[in-house]
């Protein structure tokens, strides 16, 4: 079975949409529950994942390959390590509480909602396993597709087409420059190697002049950076979430906003290193500084639910962001841990507020008040997860910023300082909004008979809450999933970048291979 674990996973949601095909539908109920369980298996056989995965090891595992167009170097190359072990796990944790979640909410084209539903989780985990450039991008553009029927389809009809629209466009836009950039690493390594290929490995141990590494670097950061989304590139975010349905909103916020973070760790620091360390420090750690600013200071002012979770990314997203091009181990597992713990919070936050708009019909905050006393369990719950997006301590979300903000505090004082004022804003946006909504006098009528949770409803968010806790009192197992893996990565970055310098500086700068091959565990 472990041989093949990996493509056991991501393509086992494939045999759902099979069956889906086939079955009427007028069958909704049956397809619901029949997707439920294709994703409650997938996610149970991912734990298989954490019983042979070895934390003393940096190099890839549970690795599969197979010749795919062998005449272009281009094979089917799959494995995980300590950056993508947590990322597929989180993956295959939210599907089936998204298809929960939905499961009163979505009532019109169920087959086809299940269906890019599964193709969606495909796609993630594609994502997540690809050690072949090539494979990685066509994971990569497959996963745009359900997401855009997702919001284009099932989102709010007074401005979903227009949602989907900017999304597809702005994620197209980065993904062409991408695959330009990936054209011309290729066809650079065959002319210093002599061989074609799309292996993550052989990329890496090509090396290039600064010069070269910088086009290189942007075309890819790019792409990463609207996937994030970083400031100024953010402007898609808050329409896809608002007009999206709930369990789009969910999976956008909980896996596909990290794939841009894990775009940086797995392609452009890597691949990259002069670039990233000459260039990319100062402009992305002071885009991420904006980004934490800025979108904590919109967030006070939204007058829509949804629409302030989304913008609360974009400053949780630049904590993430901030902790990668410290480039210090401390910052980067932070970081790594961190995008975790935003895809439990916001992800949960999303929910809750899924839960309250199947009930009212309505996101703005305006016509709530005093909500705690008729849903005492749902403000409990909403109540835990606030404060964990807060990242009071004892929650997850206090780990992993904190990391963050004491490894770049070891390079980039500054940062650290400015970055940590994030903390205080987000209390205030976060708590300023729940006091709106849960407490105080119920003086809208139609909120007295609001019903409390259900037991579905329970279901859905009692696993988030578990690992909430769970990460903010004992992150170690967390942590040490990561820690071979970064510091590995930051090993590889330096012996690359000394190389690189030397080479320039003694003028003998030739297309070669002039560094010891990086190889997966076979």
């Amino acid at each position: 079975m472990s041989s093949y674990l990996l493509t056991t996973i991501t393509f086992l949601p494939m045999i759902g949409v099979l069956i889906l095909l086939f079955m009427n539908k007028e069958q909704g109920k049956s397809m619901k529950l029949l997707t439920f369980v294709v994703t409650l298996i997938t996610f149970l056989i991912s734990l298989l994942l954490l019983k042979d995965f070895d934390l003393a090891t940096s190099s890839v595992q549970f690795v599969e390959k197979y010749p795919w167009i062998p005449d272009y170097g281009i094979n089917y190359f799959v494995g995980i390590d300590g950056l993508t072990l947590l990322l597929v796990l989180l993956t295959t944790f939210f599907t089936p509480i998204c298809v929960l979640a939905c499961w009163e909410d979505i009532q019109k084209l169920v087959k086809e909602f299940m269906i890019c539903l599964l193709f969606l989780e495909t796609g993630m985990i594609g994502v997540f396993v690809s050690l072949d450039v090539f494979l990685f991008y066509v994971f990569w553009e497959v996963m745009l597709i359900p997401m855009y029927l997702l919001i284009g389809i099932w989102g709010n009809p007074a401005r979903r087409i227009y949602a989907a629209v900017k999304f597809f466009i702005f994620t197209m836009f980065g993904s062409v420059l991408m695959l330009v950039s990936i054209l011309y690493l290729y066809f650079y390594h065959y002319a210093a190697t002599g061989v074609y290929s799309f292996n993550i490995f052989d990329l890496y141990n090509t090396v290039m002049p600064r010069s070269t590494q910088l086009w290189l670097f942007l075309g890819f950061s790019l792409a990463f950076a609207i996937k994030v989304p970083m400031f100024p590139f953010h402007t898609w975010l808050p329409d896809a979430h608002t007009e999206a349905p709930t369990v789009g909103s969910v999976l956008l916020a909980a896996v596909l906003l990290k794939m841009g973070t894990y775009g940086f760790l797995r392609f452009s620091l890597p691949l990259f290193p002069n670039a990233a360390i000459d260039y990319g420090v100062w402009l992305f750690m002071t885009l991420a500084l904006i980004g934490i600013i800025y979108g904590a200071w919109v967030c006070i002012v939204q007058k829509d639910l949804k629409r302030l979770v989304a913008f609360s990314s974009v400053s949780h997203l630049g904590f993430v962001v901030l902790g990668i091009f410290a480039f210090n181990a401390i910052a980067m597992e932070g970081a790594i841990l961190q995008m975790i713990n935003h895809g439990l919070s916001t992800g949960a936050l999303f929910l809750i507020v899924g839960m309250i708009y199947e009930r009212r019909h309505t996101r703005m905050i305006e016509e709530f008040g005093g909500l705690a006393k008729v849903m005492p369990a749902f403000a409990t719950i909403f109540l835990i997860v606030t404060l964990s997006s807060i990242g009071l301590p004892g929650l997850n979300g206090f780990v992993g910023e904190f990391l963050i903000l004491v490894g770049t505090f070891m390079n980039y004082k500054i940062f650290a300082i400015l970055g940590a004022s994030g903390v205080i804003f987000a209390a205030v946006y976060m708590l300023w909004m729940f006091q709106r909504v849960m407490y105080g006098e119920v003086t809208n009528p139609k909120n007295q008979g609001l019903k409390d949770l259900s037991i579905r409803e329970w279901v859905v968010l009692l696993p988030v809450v578990f690992f909430i806790f769970w990460i903010g009192i004992y992150p170690t197992p967390f942590l040490r999933t990561t820690e071979a893996s970064v510091n590995n990565l930051l090993q590889q970055i330096d012996k690359k970048y000394e190389r690189v310098v030397t080479m320039e500086k003694q003028g003998t700068f030739k297309l070669a291979r002039t560094i010891p091959p990086v190889t997966e565990k076979q």
